[in-house]
């Protein structure tokens, strides 16, 4: 059994609060006071792990109530490797989740924070309103008695009037105020269709996350956030996921990047080996690899560049003739046959499935999913039972290929993204998470 650090969730009633930012500047304003900082993400995010990794200098790694069994969750605690303090950024609001339970839970950032013994630290934007900011405060503090709540840090506050009126709010409900930020406009991060860009892409990332840690060392107290955390909960910890194949050719750049930090880690820790190759700088999959595996990311955004990128496509077809090719989403969409762009034109792609896919006729999917597959993945037989996430707008016009799965999503209704499959090449919608365990 193991015994995590003490640790904060930093959530927010609801998404775009400005939690992102102040959980930057925490992370690095931390660091910068010489601890040894462990974040984490709750809830199926693949973008904002790198933007923690950026701040804290370690690895973040992401906690999923819904899709994770308890021995996965302590598997991914242990991953802490002796930090003073771990800090977790929650997903949406603090108690939204799904209605029908996962392998743990319903996904709410409020059951890891339950999980891991964190205290709630609450960010809430309070333009627009003053005292009334403490209703909201005190709902969210007495929603869950069991779950700590260490207090809220205002945002956008508007002038010193602005703040003492909602201090005098918060000390009427008994809720402590552990730091209030004026409004700022130059705090909020760039964003795109699927949220914030990502981290490699942003035009100075340092100056930023610099320029966040100083905004809340002036406006927030660090040493109450300190004594806030809680000694975290007593986990058993347990392997990762293990790798799908010895040697692993990754796709890696600005196209695909979207991979689960607890997948990598686990599979590099079974002695897996990762050969990053960059389908954006025409490089092909190294020939000696058991496994090409394409994750997702914004192949929309560079649909030119991956067609003209004629290196890549011959060698991943040539790689496909022997050996397991899979993508998912955005890697998916570059296995097809074409992918058309926002402005209506299309670009071949690798022609490895029949797919076709469309970002310019726009549709939302968003959602956890199940899949019992019809057929073998790279590391999973035939009826394996996996949880993942998709997220994305592209919308599929033609998939003649054979299904892949059979998919549903949290409720167990079926979705029609199952998949495809044809001869050493598969591709899904979803973003793997973990298999269930039998």
């Amino acid at each position: 059994m193991m015994t995590n650090p003490p640790g904060l969730m930093i959530s927010a009633p609801a998404s775009g609060t400005g939690k992102t930012t102040v959980m930057l500047g925490l992370l690095r304003a931390l660091r910068d006071d010489g601890l040894t900082v462990q974040p984490y993400k709750s809830g199926p995010d693949y973008i904002d792990p790198a933007f923690h990794l950026a701040a804290a200098g370690r690895p973040s790694f992401n906690f999923d109530t819904w899709a994770m069994d308890e021995a996965l969750l302590g598997g991914i605690a242990a991953q802490q490797n002796g930090a003073d303090i771990c800090v977790g950024e929650g997903s949406m609001g603090l108690f939204d989740g799904v209605a029908t339970r996962g392998q743990s839970g319903f996904g709410s950032s409020a059951e890891t924070a339950l999980k891991m013994g964190w205290p709630v630290v609450l960010v809430i934007d309070v333009g627009g309103q003053a005292q009334s900011a403490a209703a909201t405060a005190l709902g969210f503090k007495m929603y869950n008695p069991d779950l700590p709540f260490a207090g809220v840090i205002l945002n956008r506050v508007a002038s010193p009037r602005h703040e003492r009126l909602t201090r005098l709010g918060m000390e009427r409900a008994g809720v402590k105020v552990l730091g209030a930020l004026p409004r700022r406009g130059d705090l909020k991060l760039p964003e795109r269709h699927l949220g914030l860009i990502q981290a490699v892409e942003h035009p100075d990332l340092e100056a930023a996350i610099s320029g966040y840690a100083e905004f809340l060392r002036e406006n927030v107290n660090l040493d109450a956030l300190k004594q806030a955390a809680r000694a975290g909960a007593t986990m058993a910890p347990a392997p990762l996921p293990t790798p799908p194949a010895q040697r692993i050719a990754l796709a890696r750049d600005a196209a695909f990047s979207f991979t689960y930090p607890h997948l990598l880690e686990g599979w590099r820790a079974a002695g897996a080996e990762i050969l990053p190759f960059s389908p954006l700088a025409d490089q092909a999959p190294d020939p000696s690899a058991d496994l090409a595996w394409l994750p997702g990311g914004y192949p929309e955004l560079h649909g030119g560049a991956l067609a003209a990128a004629q290196t890549f496509k011959s060698g991943l077809r040539v790689f496909a003739e022997t050996k397991p090719v899979h993508g998912e989403c955005g890697g998916y969409m570059a296995l097809g046959a074409s992918l058309i762009d926002k402005e209506g034109v299309r670009h071949e792609m690798a022609g490895l499935l029949n797919l076709v896919t469309s970002y310019e006729k726009r549709k939302f999917h968003l959602g956890y999913r199940r899949a019992v597959l019809q057929a073998p993945l790279p590391g999973f037989d035939t009826g394996a039972a996996l949880r993942g996430h998709e997220f994305h707008y592209s919308t599929i016009l033609d998939e003649p290929d054979a299904p892949l799965a059979n998919v549903f999503d949290a409720d167990g209704n079926p979705v029609p993204e199952t998949g495809s499959r044809k001869n050493h090449v598969t591709g899904t919608f979803f973003h793997l998470i973990t298999g269930e365990t039998p």
